[in-house]
């Protein structure tokens, strides 16, 4: 973006003095680092607006867990104990994505696409175990 802003901006002062030339580059390069600046401050708002709602989804799945603790404590023990090494499994889990998401360090667009991506197919697989665990349950 920078360079095509410095590229166009090279042509339209190709024709004016140096004064002119100087005067117009540090316009140029203004323009660009405000673009800059607020590219930066769009995905430092993404980054944020994510870590909510990841965090509200997060949180939820902490509740459904403790929910399922208190259905489970009158079924047999044999019952019980696979629900609970289950319920571990994904209250371990639910753990792990929290302390991955709280731990992600801003490291630009791309690399923040990819972690989204891979912590959405994460979170996906864990909203499914969660269903799992419920629809076996009401059998």
């Amino acid at each position: 973006m920078v360079a095509s802003a410095f590229l166009a901006g090279s042509i339209l002062t190709s024709c004016n003095t140096p004064t002119e030339k100087v005067d117009n580059a540090k316009e140029n390069a203004i323009e660009a680092k405000k673009d800059l600046d607020k590219a930066n401050e769009e995905y430092q708002v993404e980054i944020e607006n994510y870590r909510k709602e990841t965090a509200q989804k997060i949180a939820d799945n902490d509740k459904i867990i403790a929910d399922f603790k208190t259905k489970i404590e009158n079924e047999k023990k044999d019952v019980k104990a696979e629900y609970e090494k289950k319920i571990n499994e994904l209250e371990k889990k639910n753990s792990e994505l929290k302390e991955k998401l709280d731990d992600y360090k801003a490291d630009g667009k791309e690399k923040w696409e990819k972690f989204k991506t891979e912590f959405n197919h994460d979170m996906d697989e864990l909203g499914q175990a969660f269903k799992d665990l419920t629809v076996k349950n009401v059998k």
